[in-house]
Order: structure tokens, then C-alpha cells, then sequence
């Protein structure tokens, strides 16, 4: 596994979300570039932001989160799962589930208010 500059447990979490749902390191391609914004100089000299992606699948992300590159690569795999599992689950997948769960608890709000 790669060193993302993050604790072991946060390495393993990826690693095992990676596996469940068949993302592969292979299957990947990773290029680096140049970010923009904030961050000042810093980010505009060096190519921090990180574009992944699967390659079976077709999906891209491109991720600037933070200043370092490493941790970066490590946003974007955790992006990647999350759009695949989107796909591969649908409705079932942990997004979706938090969506709908956070338009239930609007609508119980939005009939309290009502009343």
C-alpha cells in the first residue's frame, strides 16, 4: 500500500473499502497536476492536485483538498470508492443512504414548522 502520511487505521479502512468494492491499484492511473486557489505560492509552483482514474470503469476525479500530495492521492481513492460504489449500488450504497436519511429528517421538519 501507499504512504499517504495518514495513521494505519485510516490506511486500513481505505485498503479494505478498495477491496469491497474491487477497486485495484492496477486498474488505476494517477497523474499529477499543477493545483490553483488557495494555498498560495506554494500550491502554484508544485503539482499537488491529483487527477485518478479507473480505468474498467471510466470514472475520472480530480482532487485539491489539501496542499499535500499524499494526502491528496488519498481523497481521491476515497472519492473513487465512493462513486463506484454509487454506481454498483444504487439506492443501497452509504451516499445514498445518508441523503435520504437527511431528506426524511427535512421533511419531519418541514411539517412541525407547518402546523
Amino acid at each position: 500500500m501507499i504512504n499517504f502520511g495518514i495513521t494505519e487505521q485510516k490506511k486500513e479502512e481505505l485498503r479494505q473499502r478498495m477491496q469491497k468494492c474491487s477497486l485495484f491499484e492496477i486498474d488505476l492511473e494517477e497523474k499529477f497536476v499543477k493545483s490553483g486557489g488557495s494555498g498560495g505560492q506554494k500550491v502554484n509552483k508544485s503539482s499537488s492536485c491529483v487527477y485518478l482514474k479507473h480505468i474498467p470503469s471510466g470514472l475520472a476525479v480530480k482532487i485539491q483538498k489539501s496542499r499535500s500530495q499524499g494526502l491528496n492521492r488519498y481523497y481521491a481513492r476515497k472519492r473513487m470508492c465512493e462513486l463506484l460504489e454509487n454506481k454498483l449500488l444504487g439506492k443501497e450504497s452509504p451516499q445514498a443512504k445518508r441523503i435520504e436519511k437527511i431528506r426524511k429528517q427535512k421533511d419531519r421538519n418541514r411539517r412541525r414548522t407547518s402546523s
